[in-house]
């Protein structure tokens, strides 16, 4: 499958690349309309997470002296040997998907997108946007049910449709993902405000980003009660009938198996040894030594990120353009194509 006659330089889909950022921060009144019918297709997509995605990616990835210094660091140019690649895309928070789209429209291959029927809103618009400012665009992008005929394929998803998408793409270059979550170290001696960053950490999106903290190491008599203070700023929450509802099966099932739990009104935590806790949950464990427990976040393999003292809190969900899903580096697995 061959690119047009109109291929775009790498300059040129850079200098496009930084105009899309700049539109997802417009008020461009059609911009608006597709950002509250995306909160209308997904209850989960509140106008306030959709805006923070836009401003997370126009900030981190889009902005010029960050992709110039991307490119440069992968030594990229116009030499590539373009290849189709197919992309199965997640829908657990706004735009999930872009790095991956943005990788391969950057490194000058071709994607065929199978768009998240939880997220088919933003992006599609965002590429018929793209169209209409070039419409050499076309040639790098579409949008499809099926992905055949690719030459390699990126695929987002659970650990069970991770099994189906190992058997179909088995014979092509292929990056596989799973499903990750993140976790927090604490020491007790943190700060309001470290708690009230780290309550970001949780709560953004919901939860439901394999960046957001589901799972708490606490040293053994720690005083919870701060922590929950510092949930607060997410009571609002409780007034979201698609989280109230998982709020009120889980704390349901705790009730009915007479477990201990504590609660702010709109989050459970309690004493668990899982890592993926649902969502309006989050689990905590106890450890006896702090450097022990420090070992064990660095080397855990569902982990897609950890907050501590170390790393600073409230910066899970601020991922950079080098910070790749998996810790899988897109772009190099693009250009070995």
């Amino acid at each position: 499958m061959q690119f047009n006659k109109n291929q775009m330089n790498l300059q040129e889909r850079i200098k496009l690349i930084v105009w899309l950022g700049e539109y997802l921060k417009s008020n461009d009144a059609e911009w608006e309309d597709i950002k509250t019918r995306a909160s209308f297709e997904n209850g989960w997509f509140i106008r306030g997470f959709i805006d923070m995605a836009c401003r997370q990616i126009s900030e981190k990835f889009l902005d010029k002296n960050i992709l110039e210094a991307w490119v440069s660091h992968y030594k990229l140019d116009d030499n590539i040997v373009p290849k189709t690649v197919g992309i199965v895309m997640a829908g657990n928070i706004p735009m999930v998907g872009f790095h991956d789209f943005l990788c391969l429209f950057i490194s000058g291959h071709k994607q065929r997108i199978k768009l998240s029927s939880k997220d088919n809103v933003l992006l599609r618009h965002l590429i018929t946007k793209l169209y209409e400012k070039l419409p050499e665009t076309k040639a790098y992008f579409s949008i499809s049910e099926i992905l055949k005929n690719c030459d390699a394929y990126i695929a987002t998803g659970s650990n069970n449709s991770s099994r189906y998408f190992e058997h179909y793409f088995a014979k092509y270059p292929h990056i596989i993902r799973k499903n990750k979550t993140s976790a927090a170290l604490l020491s007790g001696q943190e700060t309001a405000e470290d708690l009230d960053k780290l309550s970001d950490d949780i709560h953004l999106y919901f939860g439901m980003g394999c960046r957001n903290v589901t799972k708490l190491y606490v040293p053994e008599g720690y005083d919870f009660i701060p922590l929950l203070r510092s949930f607060d700023k997410y009571l609002y929450f409780a007034d979201h009938h698609k989280y109230k509802n998982n709020y009120d099966y889980q704390l349901s099932i705790l009730l009915l198996n007479n477990k201990f739990y504590m609660t702010n009104g709109s989050t459970l935590v309690t004493e668990n040894a899982g890592m993926f806790s649902p969502i309006s949950h989050l689990y905590f464990e106890y450890y006896k030594n702090y450097d022990e427990a420090k070992k064990l976040l660095t080397v855990h393999h569902e982990l897609q990120c950890h907050s501590s003292n170390e790393t600073g809190f409230g910066n899970a969900q601020e991922p950079g353009i080098f910070d790749y899903a998996d810790g899988i580096d897109t772009m190099q697995f693009l250009l070995t194509l």
